[in-house]
């Protein structure tokens, strides 16, 4: 007996969840599409599976802005273990050396968590994802290969104590793309004088976007089956990712030929960079780049229902 399927549904959208331990990135996006039963889905900012925290869901139109989310500064909620190092870095990982723990005050660690606040250059554990002459690090790891990795440029926004007792450290860190947290914490504890690997890493936030936005996989769920049309209704638009740039509205005419890819005459005074276009009755139609000429260039079109009333 044939086996009929419901149709995907072209859905775009946003929706920040909030990834349970003990899961890929890739799995969490595939069990929440199909709930949603979407044609077209991604993922941006991937999470260890052992990891927790917001992993921004695109789908539909929505795909487009995974490359500006994955610019994104994010916030992470960091429990490091002292006085152990693991190979991978993490709790995941078997125990390569010890150390012991120093007795270190409060005050102490929070000197150190402040020195590396700023830029700095670091350099990515072996077992990352990374590629290396076409081969991932983490799969040359697991055959206990080493190889040279070039340090990268990252920035520490912000860091601050949270805990420290004995073998415990907790801390919170706003830092750029590209930053290994598990290396960071390792870098800590060898400026402390000791080793350490991070036991529990929760991100609370990418972006704008707050830990208050998240939804559990098992609201998800519970929605799923429960109100679908509420499971969609709780989708954020794509043009929710891209806040931060300047908004940009122009009449029907003028849109029209931005959405054809024409440069469009953009606003006067306006500074260069990407801005967020938009059309009668506040549709999102992309994103533009205001160039030195005054003209608005279309780098991402999108195509969106009108916004409901």
């Amino acid at each position: 007996m044939a086996v009929h399927r419901r149709p995907k549904e072209a859905i775009d959208g946003l929706l920040l969840l909030n990834k349970p331990s003990g899961m890929t990135s890739n799995r969490a996006l595939q069990i929440v599409r199909r709930l949603l039963n979407a044609k077209k889905a991604g993922h941006t900012g991937s999470l260890d599976p052992s990891a927790t925290g917001m992993l921004p869901l695109c789908f539909g139109e929505a795909t487009k802005v995974c490359a500006y989310l994955l610019d994104a500064d994010k916030t992470y909620r960091v429990t490091a273990r002292l006085g152990s190092a693991t190979d991978t870095g993490d709790a995941d990982g078997k125990e390569t050396a010890s150390a012991v723990v120093p007795d270190l005050s409060a005050e102490d660690w929070s000197q150190i968590l402040q020195g590396f606040v700023g830029e700095s250059q670091q350099i990515p554990p072996m077992y990352s994802a990374l590629k290396k002459d076409g081969k991932r690090l983490y799969e040359l790891a697991r055959k206990g290969e080493v190889v040279e990795r070039q340090p990268r440029k990252i920035k520490v926004n912000e860091i601050s104590l949270l805990e420290a007792a004995g073998a415990r450290l907790v801390f919170r860190v706003s830092c750029s793309k590209g930053t290994y947290v598990r290396t960071l914490v390792e870098d800590i504890a060898k400026c402390a004088g000791t080793l350490a690997h991070t036991v529990r890493l929760h991100r609370e936030s990418v972006g704008h976007f707050a830990a208050a936005d998240m939804l559990d996989l098992a609201t998800v769920e519970a929605l799923s089956e429960d109100d679908p049309e509420g499971l969609k209704g709780r989708l954020l638009r794509p043009d929710d990712a891209l806040s931060d740039f300047p908004a940009v509205t122009l009449d029907r005419e003028a849109g029209e030929r931005f959405s054809g890819g024409q440069a469009i005459a953009g606003p006067v005074d306006a500074e260069d960079g990407l801005v967020r276009v938009y059309g009668p009755d506040e549709l999102f139609l992309g994103v533009g780049e205001l160039q030195a000429d005054g003209l608005v260039a279309p780098r991402r079109v999108f195509h969106l229902q009108a916004r409901n009333p």
